[in-house]
């Protein structure tokens, strides 16, 4: 089981604007990351970044991008993300099931020339989740990826 740490939390107040950097979350299954605009239930409700991937994204890129560029809303380090469908990620009380990779999109090149194809391989974008379990984070929480639910038969 992969451990890690919360580093950091962002949220926007609505679609295209910019990703601003919070220091706390209120985070539910009606809303996602509370007063983020892409919040409702659904299987991209919260997207995570690891630094793993978001940093082998700028060395490709050659240069520094703040990682609010890729508009994902946490911001996790020392769990491996890719491949990790179906798996729970808990960020302290939070659990959420991580639905699949975040497809890299055109915006990302809108911003940043090149960052489109520097995020595609590996799940270097990172993953979309949806909330299981609500609650409150902040930067330094742990974060833990458990296996899936297997069901017995």
């Amino acid at each position: 089981m992969d451990q890690g740490r919360l580093l950091a939390l962002a949220r926007r107040s609505q679609s295209r604007a910019p990703m601003v950097e919070i220091g706390r979350a209120e985070v539910t299954t009606a809303e996602g990351v509370v007063s983020d605009s892409r919040g409702a239930p659904g299987p991209r409700q919260v997207t995570v970044l690891e630094t793993g991937g978001w940093l082998a994204a700028c060395q490709e890129l050659g240069r520094d991008v703040p990682w609010t560029v890729r508009r994902a809303n946490l911001l996790v380090s020392g769990v491996k993300l890719a491949g990790t469908t179906g798996q729970k990620l808990r960020v302290g009380d939070v659990e959420l099931k991580i639905t699949g990779e975040t497809e890299p999109c055109h915006r990302m090149e809108e911003q940043v020339a090149g960052l489109f194809q520097a995020l595609v391989p590996d799940w270097r974008a990172g993953v979309c989740c949806e909330v299981i379990r609500g609650g409150v984070l902040e930067p330094g929480l742990p974060v833990t990826l458990e296996p899936a639910e297997t069901s017995s038969t």
